[in-house]
């Protein structure tokens, strides 16, 4: 038999204890250590690993070991760009939670660094793998839509959960609301387009959430509400329309794609996904049920499980990543221009990154 992939795990807050339970779930995988420097959230993650686990507080302690195949960067969005340093310098293959930085000038150090390794780097955009969103992407696949002109997004939601040290709460930790949480948008819509961005619209602000809260004498700047438009340069368009105080909905996000044929639509939480001709022939719908392969449904409708079953096949069969760092970087360099858009009040053309 084949021995299982052996799992280091950095940052074991809420998401890093996801990964954990995850990894609990999974026969191919062995969590052998863990390490985070708050005392707290290191209990956490070795009670959520459910066996005994190699603790440490500092990241390069964990490094050190050499019984390790694969890493995990779950810590707070400020601090991966350090810790991919760190891991990248070695032969790990490693994961690392979106958004992949906070700037983008550390999204290109990145892919610098990761150039060339033999092992993968997998960036966490794991919204890919949920039930309506791959068999939307599936659908898109068979051409039903003909040529794609517009994706449109909208997430509506609760407030940001409360996190360690509260760290979530400010744009300087988490790259700001539009590279924290919408990175997984504007990685759907990159996707969907099948081009790059070329330009970039925002309207947004921080006008109901976290304006009476206090932290160290600092009241939080997180955006909680949005408008963003993107132009691709195959001249798809894409939309997103966010709400961080709209917890009463239906669903908690849409997706709808319109090609030259028809649209598509799907919902999360949801379980099919709606295919309407333009013919007017009548929508139809495809059933999207969870994957047989979920042992552990989790936070994301047993998306996180899945990536880990894709990441560790393309650790035994040599593929590379799926969700790659070029992902990482045009997913933050589209989140990063939203927020020039909404600060300077001008439309961003993306050349004027260099």
């Amino acid at each position: 038999m084949t021995a299982p992939v052996r799992y280091g795990i950095i940052g074991t807050g809420m998401m890093g204890c996801e990964h954990l339970r995850d990894l609990a779930h999974l026969d191919d995988a062995e969590v052998v250590a863990i390490s985070d420097p708050v005392p707290d959230s290191l209990s956490w993650g070795a009670a959520s690993a459910g066996h005994p686990v190699a603790t440490y507080a500092d990241d390069r302690d964990l490094l050190a070991r050499d019984d390790l195949d694969a890493v995990v960067i779950a810590s707070p969005n400020v601090t991966h760009a350090a810790l991919l340093d760190d891991v990248l310098a070695t032969d790990l293959a490693v994961m690392v939670e979106k958004p992949m930085c906070t700037t983008v000038d550390d999204c290109r150090r990145v892919q610098r660094l990761a150039a060339g390794r033999e092992a993968i780097t997998w960036v966490g955009l794991e919204y890919r793998y949920m039930p309506t969103v791959s068999v939307l992407l599936e659908q898109l696949a068979t051409g039903v839509c003909g040529t794609t002109r517009m994706v449109s997004i909208r997430e509506h939601r609760f407030p940001f959960l409360v996190k360690v040290g509260n760290w979530n709460r400010f744009n300087d930790n988490t790259g700001g609301t539009l590279v924290e949480k919408c990175c997984h948008f504007f990685d759907l819509m990159r996707l969907v387009a099948g081009a790059d961005p070329v330009r970039v619209m925002a309207s947004g602000g921080q006008d109901v959430n976290h304006l009476d809260e206090v932290y160290d004498g600092r009241v939080p700047d997180i955006l909680d509400n949005a408008f963003v438009i993107v132009d691709f340069a195959n001249g798809a368009r894409g939309s997103l329309d966010l709400s961080m105080f709209a917890e009463g909905g239906r669903y908690e996000q849409e997706i709808t794609v319109v090609g030259d044929r028809a649209k598509l639509e799907a919902q999360v939480p949801g379980d099919e996904v709606h295919i309407g001709p333009r013919d007017r022939s009548g929508v139809r719908s495809v059933a999207a049920p969870m994957s047989d392969e979920v042992a552990y449904a989790g936070f994301h409708h047993g998306a996180s499980f899945l990536e880990h079953v894709r990441f560790i096949d393309c650790i035994r069969s040599g593929r590379p990543a799926e969700v790659t760092v070029d992902d990482g970087y045009w997913s933050v360099l589209m989140g990063a221009a939203a927020h020039r858009s909404i600060d300077e009040r001008r439309i961003v053309d993306l050349r004027e990154y260099p």
